[in-house]
């Protein structure tokens, strides 16, 4: 499933649900919390997005993410952000 595909099927499913912007390569699926589904993301495709683009090191990623990524909350339509095993 390509991006274009991952956005309409996450608007099919909440027409409403906020994606991150320039994370696209981290987006994993929906996820559902009440009955609301969410966009959802692996949290060190994101760091690793950061690092690679954005020449960060490893500590300035992980910073830069916890402060402005998951740190803002924008409502109840906010992406959830999964620390995988």
């Amino acid at each position: 499933m390509n991006i274009e595909e991952q956005k309409e099927y996450i608007a099919q499913q909440n027409d409403e649900a906020l994606l991150a912007d320039g994370f696209e390569d981290a987006l994993i699926g929906v996820g559902v919390i009440f009955n609301r589904s969410l966009a959802t993301y692996d949290m060190r495709k994101c760091i690793d997005i950061l690092i690679k683009r954005d020449g960060m090191s490893e500590e300035e990623a992980v910073e830069y993410f916890e402060y402005n990524v998951t740190g803002s909350y924008v409502g109840e339509n906010t992406p959830v952000f999964v620390e995988m095993f």
